[in-house]
């Protein structure tokens, strides 16, 4: 057979992702396609026929393009979503190159020891015991449903239950209890494990969106049977974090598992300024985060501890007869993640991090944070803008106050806007009933011009928007 031409494709690919990467700052944030117009471009008949691999690449990234959400723009705020630095994606494409099965460590030996190195790594950044078992999964998602399967095998086994081999049916009720504003990943962790929604206890918060130990106290004095706590670092709207060290002293007297969904707030704990904030993490039982957030490698790349290696496995390792499982100190990944086969995710990670350095890391987080901040000054030196919480990470909310006092409509407006002019791109969100602007800071090139440049473009919409609902008025 005739050898594979690999440089045509993979030089037009090549090509096709620096345009896009080096065209970041002066593109439009938004896609600006139609679901239509991408069905019309990328659609069609089923092909019949072979086709130039090149020119594969070619018309995909064409067709493509106007569909693209510049997400790893420093302009994008929308949601907690990084950029790839070069590293990072650099080892990305070595790792869809090499195209290595990471479930056993006999198919992948270097993805496997990569892993386990950067495993290493990440727990001594983040500030975790020394000891933890990890887990590399696609998203927070998941590294939430794989530690909350951990914390049902071991809190039923504490009761004499063995999930793994008898299933739910029949066995005690598990407690969950969870501050009212945790993220929705938590319930669906819980749906898919069979726990069930009605087993969440909400435990009540402040203002900021952060549990009250004393209200967690009083809610485990209540409940009964095996019990895990879901403690929050970094509240997805306000970035607040739980008081962890409180929560898991009165988590553990009470005999539950104490779980930490850090899908970004978590990172806090590589920066010596920011540390204290996350004091006492390093008590829970396990652990949950997102390295494609402050680590800003490519998806997929959640990042799953786990203080008690024993339940993690339990919970989720496999054994078979046709499976080659790795020999001592042969680590086979499948029996900390979901999955039997997957791409090695470790590599990206471990470049990323070799790349910043503990110092660089520290200072990319540090950095986010400052900028927030900017953004929450400089939009809230506006008399027309309230900032709504306190800025204590990434996460700003902001609410444009309107001349008929539909302040509601008028900011839900402004983010259509904003979005639509595609100068930046900021989500919406309703907070304590009232809708709100967030922005998420969280890219590795974002910079102060970034920022200025888009407080102008948000304060510019805000007038024309105000504007516009004037002339409607004055017309109807």
């Amino acid at each position: 057979m005739e050898q594979p031409d690999w440089a045509a494709p993979l030089g037009q690919a090549y090509e096709s992702a620096l345009a896009f990467l080096t065209g970041l700052p002066t593109r439009p944030v938004g896609a600006s396609a139609s679901g239509l117009d991408l069905q019309s471009a990328l659609g069609g008949p089923l092909p019949q026929t072979p086709e130039d691999p090149r020119r594969v690449i070619e018309t995909l990234a064409a067709a493509a393009e106007p569909g693209l959400v510049a997400t790893p723009s420093g302009r994008f705020f929308g949601f907690v979503i990084g950029g790839s630095s070069p590293a990072a994606l650099a080892a990305d494409w070595l790792t869809s190159a090499w195209d290595q099965n990471a479930g056993l460590h006999v198919l992948g030996p270097a993805a496997a020891t990569v892993e386990q190195v950067a495993g290493d790594w990440l727990a001594e950044l983040l500030g975790l015991p020394a000891d933890v078992s990890v887990g590399f999964v696609t998203g927070v998602q998941m590294a939430n449903f794989t530690a909350l399967a951990a914390a049902r095998h071991e809190m039923l086994s504490r009761a004499g239950w063995n999930v793994e081999a008898d299933g739910l049916a029949g066995a005690p009720r598990l407690r969950v209890l969870a501050g009212a504003q945790r993220h929705d990943s938590i319930d669906r962790a819980l749906r898919f494990l069979g726990v069930g929604t009605n087993a969440v206890i909400p435990v009540d918060v402040d203002d900021q969106g952060r549990m009250h130990p004393a209200a967690l106290r009083a809610g485990l004095r209540e409940a009964s049977g095996p019990m895990i706590v879901c403690a929050q670092v970094g509240n997805v709207n306000t970035g607040a974090i739980d008081p962890v060290r409180e929560i898991c002293e009165v988590a553990h007297e009470a005999g539950a598992w104490v779980h930490v969904d850090g899908a970004f707030g978590l990172w806090a704990g590589a920066s010596p300024k920011l540390r204290p904030l996350v004091a006492g993490v390093k008590l829970a039982d396990s652990w949950a985060t997102d390295a494609h957030k402050w680590l800003n490698v490519p998806y997929d790349s959640g990042l799953v501890f786990c203080a008690n290696p024993e339940a993690h496995r339990a919970a989720m390792g496999v054994r078979a007869s046709y499976l080659i499982h790795g020999a001592d100190g042969e680590r086979d990944a499948l029996d900390y993640n979901p999955e039997f086969s997957r791409r090695a995710r470790g590599f990206p990670v471990y470049a990323a991090i070799r790349a910043l350095g503990r110092a660089g890391v520290a200072e990319l987080v540090e950095r986010c944070c400052a900028l927030a901040r900017r953004f929450a000054d400089r939009l809230g030196d506006d008399d027309r803008v309230e900032v709504l919480n306190d800025v204590v990470l990434n996460q700003v909310l902001v609410r444009f106050h309107a001349a008929d006092g539909d302040h509601d409509g008028h900011t839900r407006r402004v983010v259509q806007r904003v979005q639509r002019e595609g100068p930046c791109w900021m989500s919406g969100t309703t907070w304590h009933g009232q809708a709100a602007m967030r922005i998420s800071v969280s890219n590795w090139t974002t910079d102060e011009a970034d920022v200025d440049r888009s407080v102008e473009a948000i304060l510019r919409c805000a007038r024309a928007t105000a504007d516009s609902r004037r002339g409607h008025e004055l017309r109807g």
